[in-house]
């Protein structure tokens, strides 16, 4: 981990822990090397860090190009591992910049259903995630995270201070036959399968 990442890291995981009483239940399910697509849930702005913090080795993470724009965080960015891309234009800059960081043999976050949720339930998935699987067969991790919509919700502007947990599931591996067919098909196929496992994942009660 270079240096402002590094700090970024403890610090999101001291806050994590302070505010949140954040927990990652099967943290070891998570591969230390080589590709990785880290597929998740998303019910609120705290689930990059969140997820960042969950692992024991750097993340990259998508953001919208117009952050990288402002003053002295647009200089942060790159050492955040942040790679902009451009939203008004269309979701295939976002799903390239995907493909290029895990064909480097770097991990990377995505958010199956494209949005944060607006209820925090779970939302279909897109076919974008089946179709960077199918251009990578880069290894998937399901993680569901439970509590950041209750935190911080995508319709207000106040974070509340409750108890979040991030379940990771076991990794999944999809072959070239898995990709063979119909291209729409295969794309949408696969990224039910990844939402279907991610749905799978059960918050433990806390004791």
């Amino acid at each position: 981990m270079g240096l402002v990442y590094q700090t970024a890291y403890y610090l999101s995981r001291a806050l994590g822990h302070c505010c949140f009483d954040f927990r990652v239940v099967h943290r070891e399910r998570i591969p230390a090397e080589g590709p990785l697509l880290l597929a998740m849930n998303h019910q609120s702005f705290l689930d990059p860090p969140l997820a960042g913090i969950a692992c024991d080795r750097d993340i990259f993470y998508l953001a919208r190009k117009s952050l990288s724009e402002i003053p002295i965080l647009g200089r942060l960015l790159p050492k955040l591992n942040v790679i902009p891309y451009d939203q008004g234009g269309s979701d295939m800059s976002a799903i390239k910049a995907v493909i290029r960081v895990l064909k480097a043999g770097n991990a990377t976050v995505i958010f199956p259903e494209g949005t944060r949720s607006i209820d925090g339930n779970l939302q279909a998935a897109q076919p974008g995630t089946g179709m960077i699987v199918a251009k990578t067969l880069a290894p998937v991790v399901p993680l569901r995270i439970f509590g950041a919509h209750e935190a911080f919700p995508k319709d207000s502007s106040k974070i509340r201070l409750v108890p979040i947990t991030l379940v990771v599931g076991e990794v999944l591996r999809f072959s070239k036959k898995d990709c063979e067919g119909d291209p729409k098909a295969v794309y949408k196929s696969i990224s039910e399968n990844i939402m279907d496992h991610i749905a799978a994942l059960r918050c433990p009660v806390r004791e």
